[in-house]
């Protein structure tokens, strides 16, 4: 092979290794990311993370009782005016950590980028290349949010002016484990020993809980209601144990609380939820168990429950 064949093939094979390459990284790119290597990115120390599956429970029907509270907002309808995003159409999943020094997120869904820029701007806020930024209800308050992916939006409410960018490099070590529920929520022990943040009704069994490494807390579509499911990683098997028994005296206790003051439990309202509540210990691991009607969901968001 002569010298200029040569140089030629040369070229051909750069082009093809450069082609490649690009190929290869808009691949990976596009390549969905899993929620566990979301959460690798997410700040985690002393951060209370929520899982929302908007797609399963757009086709479970229960969105629905979502959209007639949300959809009132004045704040919300002028939003999906100007950016022709609205949450139950559009939205289909979100992963959001409530952490000390902020929110952060990731929304997958389908967004109007332009559109959202276009928001932005108007609203006082600025856009630089992908990364964007605007106050929110209050100046302490900034919101910025930039594109991990087409379909995939990295968001963050903080005192800092970019907070989000905190969401682009993962952690290091194994992927962490993700509930299979539609909707999950990760506890951490310092929310549990605090009881501050947690609804009435429920500190009681919070405070069984202290001891526990872990606490995961998952519902699911269970026909016309939801079912939520309890997952207590302990340091011990006798401690799984120990918190077992007390959260089963814990509903005990509840339930002859209600019926001294000559009533019943209601399934419309947490005493009802609370008071079906079955627990067991497996190992190291607790597990509970609690259905959830139709109409206490209706009642929580709408205000009245």
């Amino acid at each position: 092979m002569d010298s200029k064949k040569r140089a030629w093939l040369l070229i051909a094979v750069m082009a093809a290794l450069c082609g490649g390459s690009v190929w290869g990284v808009i691949w990976y790119r596009s390549r969905p990311l899993s929620t566990a290597a979301l959460l690798r990115r997410m700040p985690a120390a002393d951060a209370l993370v929520v899982y929302i599956d908007f797609s399963e429970l757009r086709r479970a029907g229960i969105l629905r009782l979502l959209s007639s509270t949300a959809g009132q907002d004045p704040d919300y309808q002028k939003f999906v005016r100007k950016t022709d995003f609205d949450y139950t159409q559009d939205l289909d999943a979100a992963l959001l950590s409530f952490a000390p020094a902020g929110r952060y997120m990731f929304l997958r869904g389908r967004f109007d980028w332009k559109n959202l820029r276009d928001y932005v701007r108007e609203s006082g806020g600025d856009c630089y290349n992908a990364l964007c930024n605007m106050i929110g209800s209050s100046p302490e308050r900034r919101i910025s949010f930039y594109p991990v992916q087409s379909r995939l939006m990295a968001m963050a409410v903080s005192r800092e002016e970019s907070a989000v960018l905190r969401l682009q490099g993962a952690g290091s070590g194994p992927l962490p484990e993700s509930p299979n529920a539609p909707i999950w929520i990760s506890i951490p022990a310092a929310t549990l020993r605090s009881g501050d943040a947690l609804p009435e009704g429920t500190r009681m069994f919070a405070r069984t809980l202290e001891r526990a490494d872990n606490v995961t807390l998952g519902f699911s579509p269970e026909g016309e209601r939801l079912a939520a499911r309890l997952e207590v990683r302990c340091r011990n098997e006798q401690d799984a144990a120990d918190i077992s028994a007390q959260l089963t005296r814990a509903t005990s206790l509840l339930k002859d609380m209600i019926e001294r003051e000559h009533h019943q439990p209601n399934p419309a309202d947490m005493s009802g939820v609370l008071t079906s509540g079955t627990f067991r210990s497996e190992g190291r691991l607790v597990r509970g168990y609690w259905p959830i009607e139709r109409a206490f969901l209706e009642n929580m968001l709408s205000g009245a429950g």
